[in-house]
């Protein structure tokens, strides 16, 4: 029996949300990590999730929450990398 690896996430709200099959809809994964961290999620039940990162440096998204297909669609991200000079 081959056992598959499982992306899944809890949200804000407690719900337990998978995330394996999910399509990427957009994403900043750029390293270091901290707070321009984010992806938008659209899961094959139809969900849509955004994961953020809070300002953790050692995971990429550390908080997650659904929202509305407008909200996901539209969203734009409040954050951006800041570069070392």
């Amino acid at each position: 029996m081959t056992q598959h690896s499982r992306y899944l996430v809890t949200a804000a709200t407690g719900e337990e949300i998978d995330l394996t099959y999910a399509k990427e809809l957009r994403s900043n994964n750029l390293f270091p990590f901290g707070l321009h961290n984010y992806a938008i999620y659209h899961t094959p039940e139809g969900v849509f999730v955004k994961g953020t990162n809070s300002g953790n440096l050692n995971l990429m998204l550390d908080h997650y929450e659904v929202i509305e297909e407008a909200a996901a669609r539209e969203y734009a991200h409040p954050h951006q990398r800041q570069e070392e000079e």
